[in-house]
């Protein structure tokens, strides 16, 4: 036979061969540049999340170290040595009970909100640039990596047109909620996981569908065991990354889930008869895998040392007000101050939808008619509403002896360590989600709806639109720390005791020790343990005598008379601290005081920088 030329057909694959090869030859620059191009659109919308993320935190640079959120800097404190102490562990040197805190007993670490994952994840960030940097970073990362998450999942899952994806994914990373509670509350803003959840239990619940009998060579009538499976350890992953980001937050997720899941369910029967069986064995190997690695650590976290079990919050105190749903949140452009009476703090604005976007979210479920993600989203939305309640319905700040449906649920293990008014924030994706089918309908329209309905959905956003965090100055860390000074009067590990001694209303030693990188530890401090009564959950611990000597003098300025017995219990003390200094740092309150109060306890001092010690 001739060698002839290849026939068109034949010719095509070799081709698209020479293609590939072509393009694998490429400068890796050059492909880069390509798939920068291929992604242009996402790439857009990603870089417009970032920079209205670093504009909302701006304040808190260039100088992270010198600044801090105004409305909630002690929880900034607690948070910068967390970060510090997660950090530790890229030195080799971590442990679920911390020793660098509330000395001797330590902190279960587990049993705070202790953002573990992130902690170790910006490890390097932490010891190069310090504890405050990392913070910063994360409170900007983790609004425009919520935001972002959610977008894909809008774009690629959902199949939205980027136009209702982008403002979906905007108000689940910029809602009212979320930029409320990153006023410190890295814990609660760090949602990029959850739409990564969410797609992997809709993945789990598409490969659990064998599909209808008979439905052709195209749709097999048996499940997908291959990616039920992938789909399985995959939701197992995302679980337990999210237990060491922030539990609350994979609460809230799965309460929510469950409410849009039984609603689909008895929307579609025909589904839920067809994948239930399939989809519940997915469920438990999920399951199954995730407890293999979280089971200790649960375990330690409610049984293990200074573990609690319970919640210390009263659910009557933090129950979302009723108004405060309509209500713009004063941290948007159109709130006013008067309306933070309606919660209990700048931290917790999880309500303050207003009622342009509650309208707005209505109008769209009326609108996109009755399609049963619709429905399930307006019943899940329902139940976050009613559990954000609370136990008794309260209204424009009056109880009104009305119970809610949390009643229902108070008491139950896990369930009490949750907020109510935290439920809504799980209104933000629900709304988003209805908001998406809305605009993305209306842009596959024609006439006037093309452009009504994305206007009227961008005129409903922009009263909760928010402003900037204020930030304000906070006085610099000794340079007795800073500077490595202290090593010379404890040694890596001891204990230092700082004065006046750190408590969760004034936990500012903490950051000496998280500028320090955690590498010493302190007494008392600000954390949850079992110090309430009958071991229950308490923020804090006991003043020993010393302490709480030191303290009156640093709130009034008085010295007290000081004999024998104080002396002797000053030396009970720092033995049951297992302290090797104690340290008085220029600026602390009334220092003239507190220096004479303490040299009477310990004898003379020892300047060293801007810091008087002594050798105990």
């Amino acid at each position: 036979m001739s060698s002839a030329a290849p026939t068109a057909p034949d010719a095509a694959p070799e081709q698209a061969l020479r293609l590939a090869d072509q393009v694998n030859r490429q400068p890796w620059a050059v492909r880069l540049l390509t798939a920068v191009r291929r992604r242009r659109g996402d790439l857009s919308v990603a870089l417009l999340f970032v920079v209205l993320a670093g504009w909302l935190t701006h304040g808190l640079w260039p100088d992270p170290g010198g600044r801090t959120l105004a409305l909630n800097p002690e929880d900034q404190a607690l948070y910068e040595w967390f970060l510090a102490v997660d950090a530790r562990a890229l030195l080799g040197d971590f442990s679920l009970l911390t020793d660098r805190l509330n000395a001797p007993d330590g902190v279960n670490l587990m049993a705070n909100t202790t953002v573990i994952a992130l902690g170790v994840v910006c490890a390097p960030v932490t010891l190069l640039l310090g504890a405050p940097v990392t913070f910063a970073l994360l409170a900007a990362a983790n609004l425009a990596g919520t935001a972002l998450a959610w977008y894909l999942l809008f774009h690629r899952t959902l199949g939205a047109r980027r136009l209702a994806a982008a403002l979906g994914g905007g108000l689940c990373g910029f809602g009212p909620g979320m930029v409320s509670q990153t006023n410190s509350h890295l814990h609660m803003t760090a949602q990029w996981l959850v739409p990564v959840i969410v797609w992997l239990v809709v993945r789990l619940m598409r490969a659990s569908d064998p599909g209808p009998t008979g439905s052709g060579p195209m749709r097999p009538a048996a499940p997908d065991r291959r990616r039920m499976l992938s789909s399985a350890a995959g939701l197992a992953a995302a679980v337990i990354v999210q237990v060491f980001v922030g539990e609350e937050v994979l609460f809230l997720a799965a309460i929510a889930l469950f409410a849009m899941a039984v609603s689909y369910a008895v929307m579609d029967r025909d589904l839920a008869r067809r994948a239930l069986p399939n989809f519940t064995a997915g469920l438990a190997v999920a399951a199954g895998l995730a407890l293999l690695v979280l089971g200790y650590p649960l375990w330690f976290q409610f049984d293990g040392p200074q573990g609690v079990a319970d919640g210390m919050f009263s659910p009557a105190y933090f129950s979302a007000d009723l108004s405060s749903w309509w209500t713009v949140s004063p941290l948007s452009i159109l709130g006013r101050d008067e309306s933070a009476r309606l919660t209990t703090g700048p931290a917790e604005y999880n309500t303050f939808l207003g009622w342009p976007l509650l309208l707005a979210a209505v109008a769209s479920a009326i609108w996109t008619g009755r399609r049963r993600l619709v429905l399930a989203c307006v019943v899940a939305g329902l139940v976050m509403v009613a559990l954000s309640l609370g136990p008794e319905v309260v209204l424009g700040g009056t109880r009104t002896a009305l119970p809610g449906p949390y009643a229902l649920l108070a008491g139950l293990p896990v369930v009490d360590g949750a907020l109510p008014m935290r439920f809504g924030l799980a209104l933000l994706p629900i709304i988003a989600t209805l908001l998406v089918l809305a605009v993305d309908r209306a842009l596959g329209s024609t006439g006037r709806v093309r452009r009504f309905v994305p206007l009227a959905v961008i005129a409903a956003l922009l009263p909760i639109f928010p402003t900037p965090l204020p930030t304000a100055g906070r006085p610099a860390v000794p340079e007795f720390i800073t500077g490595g000074h202290w090593r010379q009067c404890v040694r890596p590990g001891g204990v230092l005791v700082p004065v006046p001694l750190p408590t969760p209303k004034e936990p500012w030693p903490m950051r000496w020790a998280a500028a320090a990188d955690a590498d010493f530890g302190l007494p008392e401090g600000f954390f949850i343990g079992p110090y309430g009564r009958g071991g229950t959950a308490a923020m804090g611990t006991f003043k020993q005598p010393t302490s709480a000597l030191l303290a009156d003098v640093a709130r009034r300025g008085d010295q007290p008379a000081i004999g024998d017995e104080q002396r002797r219990q000053a030396a009970r003390d720092v033995d049951f601290w297992g302290a090797s200094c104690v340290a008085l740092a220029d600026g602390a309150p009334h220092a003239e005081s507190l220096r004479a109060t303490l040299e009477q306890l310990y004898g003379p001092s020892t300047r060293v920088a801007d810091a008087w010690i002594w050798r105990v």
